[in-house]
């Protein structure tokens, strides 16, 4: 099934970029389940209001070979001015360690 990974409404194919948000639309069985993660397990590593620089960070510790996920609290159906929510970067707590120096090294180059 095709999805926006944002918005998560489905679509048929040949759509391929959500018409609501914009977001690139994706094969659902490419995303994380809720059924497969255990708050248990992960680890809020970052948070900050800038998706951007979180999905910076995601993408250089995937490259790290570590596995992480981000958590949106924003509320995109009550669009306010500014910032007043914050996204967190969450890995599994086995790399936390690994993770938190990756990210200073990232951060301070």
């Amino acid at each position: 099934m095709l999805i926006c990974p944002i918005c998560k409404y489905e679509y048929v194919k040949g759509i391929t970029i959500c018409p609501d948000c914009g977001e690139r639309i994706v094969d659902d069985s490419s995303l994380v389940h809720p059924k497969d993660l255990e708050e248990k397990d992960w680890l809020v590593i970052y948070t900050s209001v800038h998706e951007y620089e979180l999905q910076m960070l995601k993408d250089n510790l995937m490259s790290a070979g570590i596995d992480s996920i981000i958590l949106s609290h924003r509320d995109r159906n009550f669009p306010v001015p500014g910032d007043l929510s914050f996204i967190s970067l969450l890995v599994k707590k086995e790399q936390s360690e690994e993770a938190a120096k990756f990210i200073n090294e990232v951060l301070k180059s």
